[in-house]
């Protein structure tokens, strides 16, 4: 019943974003989890985010995200949500529900694996779709090629262990439903480039990608 109840919202939410309304009526969150781990790592990401698809009119969203629980009626309110950190996570049977159900009526989690996150979060996001598998999205994939053209997936932002940047997905009933962007970095690529001293090539590709995720997100 959650479903059919939220699902209204979150259709006005997509539609007011695909017109490019002047009001900034649509906000984004970052999602606010248990375990232990540092959901609040990169302060700076989605706000420099936001700002760049913005400016280049590829969105018009609130200038800036809200911090939303796992188990949230809240997070209904949001047609994307945000999760990162480096350690370990733990979703309850509820928030399990609940995140299950947001992702079942429109919902979309980009989950961002900042070196430290893959164990914990393969684990949890399995409780939520005990049938289905995170496969790895091809090339070909439109996330790729929506503002920006990534012929070759992912860009590696930082470099850690030498491993190539994978995009992995998971696909219920022929729609994308989360996004998980890992060995790439692109939240710290998002921050401020104070904080990590990237050079303007490797933040300008991070906005670039995000901005894909975004398009992608909410025009499908």
């Amino acid at each position: 019943m959650r479903i059919i109840r939220f699902f209204p919202i979150l259709l006005l939410l997509f539609m007011s974003l695909q017109v490019y309304s002047q009001s900034s009526s649509v906000r984004i969150a970052l999602l606010k989890y248990n375990g232990g781990g540092d959901w609040y790592a990169n302060p700076s990401s989605l706000p420099n985010l936001i700002a760049f698809c913005n400016k280049n009119n590829i969105t018009n969203i609130e200038h800036e995200p809200a911090t939303v629980e796992v188990g949230s009626p809240e997070i209904f309110s949001y047609p994307f949500v945000h999760l990162t950190g480096h350690g370990n996570i733990i979703f309850s049977k509820e928030e399990v529900v609940n995140l299950r159900n947001y992702l079942l009526g429109g919902g979309f989690l980009h989950v961002d694996d900042n070196y430290g996150l893959n164990t914990y979060f393969r684990r949890e996001i399995k409780k939520v779709f005990p049938n289905e598998e995170l496969i790895e999205l091809p090339y070909s994939h439109p996330i790729y090629h929506q503002i920006y053209d990534f012929p070759n997936g992912l860009p590696k932002i930082h470099e850690h262990d030498g491993k190539a940047a994978q995009g992995f997905g998971i696909i219920y009933k022929g729609r994308l439903v989360c996004f998980y962007s890992y060995d790439t970095d692109l939240g710290d690529g998002w921050e401020d480039p104070s904080v990590h001293h990237d050079p303007e090539k490797k933040h300008l590709q991070a906005l670039k990608m995000g901005a894909n995720i975004l398009s992608y997100c909410f025009s499908n």
